[in-house]
Formats: C-alpha cells, structure tokens, sequence
C-alpha cells in the first residue's frame, strides 16, 4: 500500500488530449483538485496501512472495507477530473487515465483478494464484494466519464467489439474442446502402452516449445496447399491464415497440459480404491466410470483451468495471421500508437482469463470436496 501512496502522489493520475491525434498533457493528483484533495485521498490508504501493522478479524474487515470504497470512489473521482479538466467547448476532448491510476487499481485489487484469503471468505461471497465496484464504474461510464479515452475507443467500436469477444470465446471454446477429447484418448493410450507414453510426452513438450509466432508459421504453407487441392477444405474457410492456423496452434498448445492431468489425474487414484470396487463385482468398464474417473475429475479439470486461461491468452496472438478476436484492437492500437486502443482489447482478455480461471477453479474444488461448497 506504500507503493500504492507514493504513486498517487508522484505519477501522472490522467492525462487530457484535445483530440484524438494530439498527445495529452499529464497531470498528477495534486494539479487536479489540489493538494488538500490529493492528501485528503491518501488518508484511506494510510489508514489500511495502519490496519495491516498488527491485523486481526476486526481490523481486516475493516481494511477490507476501506479497499472497496477506494475502487468504488476511483471512477467518480475520474468523473470529478473531468469536470475540472474538461473544456466544455471541446466536445473531442479524451481523458487518459495515468500510470499512478492503473497501479492502484492492480494493488488495490491485490489487496482484495489477499484480504479476502486472510478472512476467509467463499468464492461467492468473493464475487459479490466486486458488484458495488462495478455499478460505481458502469454509472460513472453511463453519465459523467464520455470523454474517457478508452469509452470513446468502446463507443466507436461498439458492434466490432461485441463481435470480437464472441469470435474470442468461440475460438477459445473450439481449441479447448477439441483439446480436452484428444487429451483423453491420448491419456488413456499412454496408460495402455508405454512407448506411446514416452513419444507422446516428447512429441507435446516439443510443441510446446516453439514460439506461437513460428508455429503459425509453420502451418501457414501446409494449409494453404490443402486448401488449394480440396475444394471442401477451402469452402469451409481453411487457409494458410485465418481460424485454421489458429485453431491448430492453439489445441496443439492446449494438449500438453491437457495430457499431462488427466494422465496423472487417472493414474493417482488409489489402487485399493479401485481393487475395493473389482471386489464388489464391477466390471472394468463400470470401474472405470464409477470410480476412477469421478476421483480423477478434479485434477482433469484443473487441466482445463489451465488450458483455458494459456489459450485466452494465445488467441489474441492469433489476430497476426487474421483470426480476429480482441486481438485485433492490440495490434491495431500499437499500429496506430494509440494505447487506449490497445487497452481496450487487453482488458477484456485480462478479464476473461480472471474469471475463466476462478468459475473453472471454483469447480474443481467443489468436485474434490464431493459436491459441497
């Protein structure tokens, strides 16, 4: 939190830019509203501080407490910046939100989850701590923030936008999927035979190795040559760019952690488990589906976890060879030098990684503790 308070008062809270094509004038918090104001904000800060110097029940609710007010009173003092920085006879005006501002959000938010381990709270009630924090933003968005940078790069966008976070989850979905069968049978095959187990294994760590930029490479001239000799292969969309590279760069990413769990998932139950269960007079088949899998389900789904959250991030890689996806605005921002661009398409891929990772996370631990909460 000390670094939180030295950022507040040292680095530029916000820039302001009279268009788009023009670079903004940074300011930092005490240009803004003054130096009362700008100290009278670091209090809550000083305050958590003190709380976390000998913390027990009481004292980390209440820090607790003081972290979500100061998330949920960062948008409406940005409603304030605009108001005192804003000219109203510049309608193209943009409000940039500064480097100090983006590093207390992220502490902030660490402090919350950290906060939120130390209490003990459930995951749910975890989510339910984030619902004022974002009414706050979606009303101060909805009626004060139009001139922020980023909302006008939304606004302009909007319909792209929407487009492109579907086309993200779909591929996203595709890449996991198919992954997740063909991690299976390969799993089941390892446990049969061990020279495919050996092959196997060295085969997926190879793939794993190479850059994503070079294995869409790699698959650029073997698809185009496909495409061009069957008719059907073509009609479906499949080239040398596009979804097709994308889609087979991301499942051949996606198998090794795949594999990897549920090989170990299935080969980590108990063998008295499953000679407990031969000796009540199951067949393998009905073993198999009664009782290894089901105990091997939560480590299974923690392979997904993690193939889910590595491919979120790798899709928008994949925008460089046309497959679309947030990734298009990355590029297309830093082409374009225009960083709320830019943000505008990492954000929600922070995000969908966030919460990918915590309702997959929330699953397996509900398996592994036999259904309960």
């Amino acid at each position: 939190m000390s670094v939180g308070l030295l950022a507040w008062l040292a680095l530029d809270v916000v820039n302001i830019a009279p268009n788009r094509l023009v670079a903004g004038t940074p300011h930092r918090a005490h240009e803004v509203h003054g130096w009362w104001a700008a100290l009278l904000a670091s209090l809550p800060m000083l305050a958590i501080m003190g709380l976390a110097w000998r913390p027990d029940a009481r004292r980390l609710q209440a820090a607790l407490a003081l972290v979500i007010g100061l998330l949920v009173a960062m948008p409406l003092w940005l409603a304030t910046a605009v108001m005192a920085l804003a000219d109203p006879d510049m309608p193209q005006a943009r409000l940039g939100i500064g480097s100090s501002l983006w590093l207390l959000l992220f502490l902030w938010l660490l402090v919350l989850i950290e906060l939120r381990t130390r209490l003990r709270l459930s995951r749910a009630v975890g989510w339910l701590l984030l619902l004022p924090i974002i009414l706050a933003w979606w009303l101060s968005l909805s009626l004060w923030l139009e001139p922020l940078a980023i909302y006008r790069e939304y606004q302009g966008r909007s319909d792209q936008f929407v487009s492109a976070i579907l086309y993200h989850l779909f591929l996203v979905g595709a890449a996991v999927g198919a992954s997740l069968l063909l991690g299976i049978v390969l799993a089941l095959c390892m446990r049969r035979y061990r020279g495919i187990r050996k092959a196997g294994f060295g085969v997926l760590n190879v793939i794993q190795t190479i850059p994503s930029l070079a294995l869409f490479g790699l698959l650029l001239a073997p698809l185009a040559w496909l495409a061009a000799r069957f008719d059907w292969l073509a009609s479906m969309g499949v080239s040398g760019i596009g979804w097709a590279p994308a889609w087979l760069a991301l499942v051949g990413y996606s198998l090794l952690p795949m594999v990897r769990n549920t090989y170990v998932a299935l080969e980590g139950v108990e063998p008295a488990v499953i000679e407990s269960a031969r000796g009540m007079g199951m067949s393998r088949q009905q073993t198999f589906l009664q009782v290894r899998l089901p105990l091997a389900l939560p480590v299974v789904l923690e392979g997904v976890r993690i193939t889910t959250v590595q491919a979120i991030g790798l899709t928008a890689v994949a925008a460089l060879i046309g497959a679309g996806g947030l990734g298009t605005f990355i590029f297309q921002g830093l082409g374009q030098a225009a960083m709320d661009l830019v943000l505008l398409g990492a954000l929600p891929i922070i995000a969908l990684a966030l919460v990918a990772d915590a309702l997959l996370g929330a699953l397996a631990d509900r398996l592994r503790h036999g259904g309960t909460p």
